[in-house]
């Protein structure tokens, strides 16, 4: 199967979404429990500058954030950079589905000039 045109084309394709979106995980299951933490706390601390709201709607705008967090920072959730009307996720489904392989994305290693 890796070596056919169209799974070559998937490989180019998820190769260049990663270097025009510099992701930093393949997935949210991947982020460090301490990092997640950071970024609640952070957003917590954003809407407590708004003033006073519930706790239950403090909550809503901090899973909101989170979910956003998410989406720029975890390949998968990514939109993809050639159709943005899917994330990576439901693009490599789709893929899945047409070459009848599974295909899991695991790591991913980005290198950029001029960076140490």
């Amino acid at each position: 199967m890796a070596k056919t045109e169209e799974f070559q084309e998937f490989i180019r394709d998820i190769a260049m979404h990663i270097a025009s979106m510099n992701p930093s995980w393949v997935s949210s299951d991947d982020i460090p429990e301490d990092v997640i933490n950071r970024e609640k706390d952070i957003y917590k601390g954003q809407v407590m500058e708004m003033g006073k709201k519930p706790d239950n709607i403090i909550e809503k705008i901090v899973e909101g954030k989170m979910g956003k967090f998410f989406s720029q920072s975890c390949l998968l959730n990514q939109p993809y950079v050639k159709d943005d009307s899917m994330t990576v996720q439901e693009y490599l489904k789709g893929k899945i589905a047409k070459l009848g392989e599974n295909i899991v994305i695991t790591r991913f290693y980005r290198l950029a000039m001029g960076e140490e």
